[in-house]
């Protein structure tokens, strides 16, 4: 977990000015659609000992109904942990947006597998589904691994958001990609892009396609086949789509795969506030299906409505009132509900 600072009235951070404060987390992003909608969630996170911004983390997302679990770390002084801090341009216009992750001291690198009673928490309280993103996979690798295998054992679907960032790899890449790989072993459920499969997990990319988004469209129903010779177990393969028209006005689409038939959304216009957390909607609200038991092409619909919900506000997180407000974003239905 950590603090996203955003300058007030889309300005770019090197310009200050008023900013707002939210906690955020790629796995909280997508467990908002979970426990917005009514369904009971678990936050396995670390905090620090006597730090304000811990208190202010742990009362954000019990507000958001989630459950939360783990251990306090004495900070160490002013050089020992923290929380790390996102700093997010939300662009506009011309100006698309920029992003700087501060992470040094981060208290969530010390998570471990000992801090928690993972027996208990798989096998006694029933978990049905774990996510995980390659935020966490990359800094605590062998945390991740081992609530993978817990998970696994106890017969817990593992979603797997792959998200791979390239300043969390530089210089780590073959130790971090063996990781990772162990990792996709043991998912049900794979979410990324083109490049993420490739870097990430060694995936060979498909021949060159068309350009736009047709082409990658193309791209990545071929990179399906390669991930389900590779990774056999996975039932559920999934990527966004986006073309940039400017930082207010996207084409936004998806591309989903299960054992039912591979289903394209192809993109439609939409209006973004801020685009951070798009994807993250998109897989929660995938997810959300999945355990309900839809049809894929239904997980597609209501993954991409989730992600569109998200670009409206300015947490990067989607809180849908509930399933009807996202059917209606998906249908083009904006009007008024009284």
């Amino acid at each position: 977990m950590g603090l996203r600072l955003t300058p007030e009235q889309a300005q770019p951070v090197r310009l200050g000015g008023l900013f707002r404060l939210q906690a955020t987390s790629a796995e909280t992003n997508v467990a908002s659609v979970f426990s917005s909608l009514g369904c009971p969630v678990k936050v396995l996170t670390a905090f620090v000992k006597g730090h304000p911004f811990s208190d202010y983390i742990l009362a954000d997302l019990r507000s958001r109904g989630m459950e939360v679990e783990g251990p306090w770390r004495e900070q160490g002084g002013p050089w020992g942990y923290r929380h790390q801090i996102n700093l997010a341009d939300s662009g506009s216009g011309v100006r698309g947006p920029r992003v700087w992750n501060d992470r040094a001291g981060e208290v969530g690198k010390t998570l471990s597998a000992e801090d928690f009673d993972l027996d208990r928490i798989f096998r006694d309280e029933g978990v049905r589904l774990m996510h995980l993103s390659g935020l966490i996979a990359a800094i605590a690798p062998a945390f991740c691994l081992e609530l993978a295998e817990k998970a696994k054992a106890a017969g817990t679907r593992i979603s797997f958001d792959l998200n791979y960032r390239a300043s969390f790899w530089k210089g780590n890449e073959d130790a971090l990609r063996k990781n990772f790989i162990r990792l996709a072993e043991c998912a049900d459920i794979l979410v990324g892009n083109e490049e993420d499969f490739q870097l990430c997990l060694g995936l060979e990319g498909p021949e060159a396609g068309g350009k736009g988004l047709q082409g990658k469209t193309e791209a990545f129903q071929a990179l399906v086949r390669r991930v389900r010779e590779r990774f056999p177990q996975v039932i559920l393969t999934a990527t966004t789509l986006r073309e940039v028209e400017d930082a207010n006005a996207h084409l936004w689409g998806a591309v989903v795969a299960g054992g039912d038939g591979v289903f394209v959304i192809p993109p439609r216009r939409i209006r973004v506030l801020d685009r951070i957390g798009g994807g993250d909607g998109f897989t929660g609200g995938l997810l959300y299906g999945f355990l309900k038991g839809w049809r894929t092409e239904q997980c597609a619909q209501f993954g991409w409505a989730a992600g569109a919900l998200a670009t409206t506000v300015f947490t990067d997180y989607a809180l849908p009132a509930d399933e009807d407000e996202l059917w209606s974003i998906w249908n083009g239905n904006a009007r008024v509900k009284r």
